[in-house]
């Protein structure tokens, strides 16, 4: 989401497990979704047919996409966002084609039964170069990090200080005009989630980690640049510079037994809720 400087809530609502088990359904679906994608995805296909995929994927479960109709310049037309190269979020899919070299980030979301997942990842579509595969494992690495720091963290901005941190070292550019988010029965919930420490975010917006949170962590990088630019549709960001950017996100919940990525693939005993052609771990894409 963009960053809403205005915005000075504290106040945020924490789940209780049965809220959160509704919640992990809802991000099966949106795995699922990811999941029905990335099996289309190659070279000469469009990002219009890869948004079908992820459309048939919410109607088989009877979920509610998220993103279509999100209110905005124009209502969002689309079930995902579908940025591919330089642009780094809110892409709109429709009759551009996918070529080898290409790095393609889909994000999407639904509500199911009253709750919502959310999440994305950016794929490299055949060989890609040095500097774009240390993009996408640092920006993954990013949100790895992250949630292994929600065990021992006590508030979000030492999280945040950590992905930046890392970020930095590989001299890639962590965004500060896009943000994490809080979910639950709506997409867009308080808390904002940053990618990056400031003091004075810190002092007027920081938040505890604590059972009951429920937050979509999304690391947003781009090579030389952290500015933004945006295309005349009114909702696809591109890098200022022009050059790749890439995007992964989960749903995650703290609870009692650590945090919890609820937008990732099913165990064994999930798998009843996932549609039988999905079922097999040798075929997952994973993030």
């Amino acid at each position: 989401m963009m960053i809403d400087r205005a915005d000075v809530k504290r106040i945020y609502t924490l789940r209780t497990a049965a809220e959160i088990a509704k919640m992990r359904r809802a991000g099966l679906v949106v795995w699922e979704s990811h999941q029905a994608a990335y099996r289309l995805l190659r070279p000469g296909i469009t990002t219009q047919e890869l948004n079908a995929a992820i459309r048939e994927t919410f109607v088989r479960h009877q979920a509610q996409p998220l993103f279509l109709n999100y209110p905005g310049p124009v209502p969002f037309p689309a079930e995902s966002c579908i940025s591919i190269n330089e642009q780094l979020v809110h892409g709109i899919p429709g009759d551009r084609i996918v070529k080898t070299g290409d790095i393609v980030s889909i994000d999407t979301g639904c509500r199911l039964d009253g709750w919502c997942g959310d999440a994305a990842i950016t794929h490299a579509v055949g060989p890609v170069l040095g500097a774009v595969k240390q993009l996408l494992k640092v920006t993954l690495g990013a949100l790895n990090l992250a949630i292994e720091q929600l065990k021992i963290a006590k508030t979000w901005s030492d999280v945040a200080a950590k992905m930046e941190q890392y970020v930095g070292q590989s001299k890639l550019c962590v965004v500060e005009e896009m943000v994490g988010h809080g979910i639950g029965r709506n997409l867009h919930e308080p808390p904002q989630v940053p990618n990056y420490y400031a003091a004075r975010w810190a002092k007027e917006h920081d938040f505890p980690i604590a059972v009951g949170l429920v937050i979509a962590i999304e690391p947003m990088v781009m090579i030389g640049t952290k500015r933004l630019r945006l295309l005349k549709d009114g909702w696809t960001q591109i890098s200022e510079n022009r050059r790749q950017a890439a995007h992964f996100e989960h749903t995650v919940a703290i609870t009692s037994e650590g945090p919890v990525r609820l937008t990732a693939a099913p165990n064994s005993e999930e798998l009843e809720f996932v549609s039988p052609e999905f079922r097999d771990p040798q075929q997952w894409v994973q993030w």
